[in-house]
């Protein structure tokens, strides 16, 4: 019962009461409500009343059980068990004061026992202590470090947020981790949209209340796409303009780190500009990018960025939407102006664009089967892989910028060139 809690599980009350006599009740009524709670919460009926009512409902972050009019404790908690969610905190009572049957109990999975009659004091030191342990973070097998993965576009329109939600989608599915996905176009965002989700207002709430962020808080603002995947977005009025100082997006990415394995940021390139700290804590950084002479000025330019601003993540180069035929610009022209190979070439296939799009599905998930699909999990491999993995930037010529190093000039002629050729 004390196991840690899974974002794919349903939305859950702070607390649930089951007592069996009236000063009880009235005693548990009033703290509630002291700390927040709806006192209606807290009902009549002992641990038989708990079970049966819990096993048609959701578990509560805290339960409170009154045991008095149990015959067989320990079976009782057991069958108790059987109903109740991971994460759930539970709180007994009653009116044996044996020592061995407190150690049961604990055992057992119960946090802890209150001798009845119990005062104000004593439960809401219980209730503290409870609260504090549904918050901490819990060891639920092998450890393993929290993630954190920035999707960033070069341009707009390179498909940044298709690849974002795609990579949290694999995350999430393939991988069976639970993965928290960001959406941080407040306006404009379309994480939610492809997921076939209302945005609702969890990220706009978190803009107006940073100080609210808290489990609770993400617990209750993120949507749920699958039992492994949520995701938090806004569809902010255009008439209302972004108005923060990063905090609220930092204190998300805390709370996450708690939450969940991994996260995914789709973040809009003017956010660097605008929070550079969101990058801080950052591991691994999908540049989304395409074969034109400006993806290439700005993926130089980013790239240069992140090896001064955020040194320790790990850069990955897609480039998105290649189609057959001349680009604008060749891959190899590209890869020796940005002085570094692109990982990962996913083709342009309209079919399933337009499926995934009809569907209500990420790209990744309907691409089974096709080109598409194996460079999706060809990104899934390589944002997985080993931080030490040589995807920094390689360094240029002594005080000289990469900027520099790139013919754009060059470039530009020779498309047009090639343009006039054709025409002829």
């Amino acid at each position: 019962m004390n196991a840690p809690w899974k974002p794919g599980g349903a939305l859950r009350d702070p607390f649930h009461a089951f007592v069996c006599d009236d000063h009880s009740f009235d005693v548990l009524r009033a703290v509630a409500a002291e700390m927040g709670w709806a006192p209606e919460k807290v009902n009549k009926g002992g641990m038989r009343n708990a079970v049966q009512t819990l096993s048609i409902t959701a578990s509560p972050q805290i339960l409170f059980v009154d045991m008095s009019e149990s015959g067989d404790p320990l079976n009782d908690i057991n069958s108790l068990a059987e109903v109740c969610e991971p994460g759930t905190v539970v709180i007994a009572a009653g009116q044996v004061n044996d020592v061995r049957l407190y150690r049961d109990l604990v055992a057992s999975g119960i946090q802890d026992y209150l001798l009845k009659p119990f005062g104000a004091d004593q439960l809401r030191d219980a209730l503290a202590q409870a609260q504090a342990v549904f918050m901490a973070p819990r060891d639920a097998g092998p450890e393993r470090p929290h993630c954190t993965m920035a999707v960033i576009g070069t341009r707009g329109g390179v498909g940044a947020s298709s690849i974002a939600t795609s990579l949290a989608w694999m995350l999430s599915d393939k991988k069976n981790r639970a993965t928290a996905l960001l959406d941080l176009d407040v306006h404009f965002g379309t994480g939610a949209l492809t997921l076939d989700l209302e945005p609702g207002r969890g990220l706009t709430d978190a803009i107006d209340n940073p100080g609210r962020i808290d489990g609770l808080f993400i617990e209750r603002a993120m949507i749920r796409a699958n039992d492994n995947l949520a995701v938090l977005s806004a569809e902010a009025p255009i008439s209302a303009p972004l108005m923060t100082d990063g905090a609220a997006f930092v204190q998300l990415e805390e709370e996450f780190r708690q939450a969940f394995e991994i996260t995914v940021i789709d973040l809009p390139r003017n956010m660097l500009i605008n929070f550079p700290q969101l990058l801080a804590d950052v591991n691994v950084v999908a540049l989304v990018c395409e074969f034109t002479l400006a993806s290439a000025r700005d993926t130089i330019r980013i790239l240069s960025w992140l090896k001064t601003n955020a040194p320790q993540a790990r850069a990955i180069v897609i480039a998105n939407k290649v189609q057959t035929g001349s680009p604008e610009i060749s891959r190899k022209d590209f890869e020796q102006s940005i002085e570094r190979k692109v990982d990962i070439l996913i083709p342009f296939d309209l079919r399933v664009a337009s499926q995934a799009a009809k569907l209500g599905k990420t790209m990744a998930d309907v691409a089974k089967g096709s080109k598409v699909g194996a460079a999706c999990a060809a990104l899934l491999n390589e944002a997985l892989g080993s931080e030490d993995k040589d995807g920094d930037v390689r360094p240029s010529g002594k005080g000289e910028s990469l900027l520099n190093k790139i013919d754009l000039k060059g470039m530009l002629a020779a498309r047009r060139k090639d343009k006039v050729a054709s025409e002829d």
